[in-house]
């Protein structure tokens, strides 16, 4: 039997050397050991990195093929794609358990130690020197880049203390506290936001990278550290607060680039998937496919819009904090009003500004214009986006002649001086007391989505009702408790519209 095969209850028996060197141990490279499990999980078909959603013809492929090329990898993308869950992923390719000289600060490898306790341990017991055993989630280490970072932090430095009370001279290494790197021997080590770590500090990760030696203080110790490197960067970042230096980048095997997820599809995977949504919330609250399909097109939204700083990105978070939003607004409605079920409206969406506003950065346009009214103007835009795959075309439908146009009955009933109100706290027989109030409402719906259920309907209604006023059809204004629908004529007298641009006709 391979020593992989052994179970792990009967590996945690072994305590000893020698005990280790019967069961047919053999060392190998942390690169190695993530190399020959991957291998495995190739051959047996099975998923490397589960719950990565869009990066399946991409980022995956490359991140196998550098881990079957033993490099060292940078991640490479802007805020919100996946980056450091990719690199804790690597974790589950380790071996579950490793043998380690029992003590040693540095996870020595028994039969290939390292510091210089481990060296006079087996020096000292020979096969009866202590083993103990590291279990995989023990292996990893991260580290924010941030400016206050040390060489000390990282490497190490002499202690003093040790030095005084072991009578020893600075240039010993038994007077040495290891860094963070020295102690992720035989692990993988990850470095988030690698530009941010100051250049010198950079220069410090030379020698680890290439030659596996480290100084500290002037004083060369040759230590060959085995560790898996992997950093994390945001392409900003190489312009706004730093750069990778050069040789240090050299020294980077492969660098991967990652991107935002490229279809609708795949984002609302990954939002549902990362959502925290609470079982008496799904017991509540009851959503259809154009809810979701609304929230990631708000990202799809932002991430062309000219008040975005495309430089920076928008996280997949955006999406994620609006859906977790979207879910508590109807929460909250229905404990307001006493009902044990309710349905998400289009209406809700005012309610997820708070998790727009905080996930986006904005060029000078977008700060002139307020976080809030760019949370609209881009909510707004992906109403219009969504809204013609369910109903004609308003601007191509009022040219039509003989009475065809299905929005007719809609907006004369408006145009005749009505309005309607629809309240962010109003219960279900308000909502829909006051959306069947509209003539030719519930026909237009009838006549464009003839399958969708009683409640989908009453949604559908509503979201026709927002997509005209994208179009110009009629106005929409933002109430302090809500939205109000009118004509277009008499909003162009009051506040901007809702999601509308300020030199749009509907003002």
């Amino acid at each position: 039997m391979h020593y992989r095969d052994i179970p792990s209850e009967n590996l945690l028996k072994i305590r000893t050397l020698g005990q280790l060197k019967a069961a047919g141990y053999e060392p190998q490279s942390v690169k190695q050991e993530l190399r020959h499990n991957l291998i495995r999980r190739l051959q047996r078909k099975e998923d490397v990195f589960p719950g990565i959603w869009g990066y399946e013809e991409t980022v995956i492929p490359d991140m196998q093929r550098a881990i079957l090329s033993m490099h060292h990898i940078n991640l490479l993308g802007l805020r919100g794609q996946a980056k450091t869950r990719i690199a804790r992923m690597m974790v589950d390719l380790l071996d579950e358990y490793i043998p380690v000289v029992k003590g040693s600060e540095l996870n020595d490898d028994p039969m290939q130690p390292l510091s210089r306790f481990a060296k006079d341990q087996v020096l000292e017991h020979g096969d009866d020197t202590p083993v103990a055993w590291l279990h995989r989630d023990e292996r990893y280490t991260e580290k924010l880049a941030t400016p206050d970072v040390s060489v000390a932090d990282l490497i190490g430095d002499a202690d003093p203390i040790k030095a005084a009370t072991m009578k020893l001279p600075y240039s010993d290494e038994r007077v040495i506290h290891f860094g963070l790197i020295p102690r992720s021997h035989r692990g993988i080590f990850v470095i988030n936001e690698i530009p941010d770590l100051q250049a010198r500090i950079q220069v410090a990760l030379f020698n680890i990278l290439q030659e596996g030696d480290i100084q500290i203080r002037g004083f060369k110790v040759r230590l060959p550290l085995d560790i898996q490197f992997v950093f994390t960067a945001n392409p900003e970042d190489y312009t706004n607060r730093g750069s990778i230096v050069t040789p240090l980048k050299d020294r980077i095997d492969s660098q991967i680039i990652t991107h935002y997820p490229k279809s609708i599809e795949i984002g609302k995977k990954i939002t549902r998937q990362e959502a925290h949504i609470k079982q008496e919330q799904e017991q509540v609250v009851q959503l259809n496919d154009l809810v979701s399909d609304l929230i990631e097109q708000v990202a799809f939204e932002a991430r062309e819009s000219e008040y975005v700083d495309a430089k920076s990105g928008v996280s997949a978070r955006l999406t994620i904090s609006a859906f977790e939003n979207l879910l508590s607004a109807a929460e909250r409605r229905a404990l307001l009003n006493g009902e044990t079920s309710t349905h998400v409206r289009v209406s809700d969406f005012m309610n997820t500004i708070p998790a727009v506003t905080g996930k986006v950065e904005l060029v000078y346009e977008g700060e002139q214009e307020g976080a809030g009214h760019v949370a609209q103007v881009l909510m707004g835009k992906a109403i219009r986006s969504q809204f013609l795959k369910y109903f004609p075309d308003p601007d191509k439908a009022k040219k039509t002649k003989n009475g065809t146009n299905p929005y007719k009955k809609v907006v004369d009933w408006f145009g005749e001086g009505n309005k309607l109100d629809i309240l962010s706290d109003a219960s279900d027989a308000e909502y829909t007391k006051g959306l069947k109030s509209v003539p030719g409402l519930a026909e237009l719906v009838e006549k464009s989505q003839p399958k969708v259920s009683a409640q989908e309907k009453l949604f559908m209604m509503e979201f026709a009702l927002h997509g005209l006023a994208e179009h110009s059809q009629i106005s929409k204004n933002k109430l302090s408790t809500g939205l109000q629908f009118k004509d277009l004529l008499s909003g162009m007298f009051t506040m901007p519209s809702f999601g509308e641009e300020e030199d749009d006709d509907s003002y």
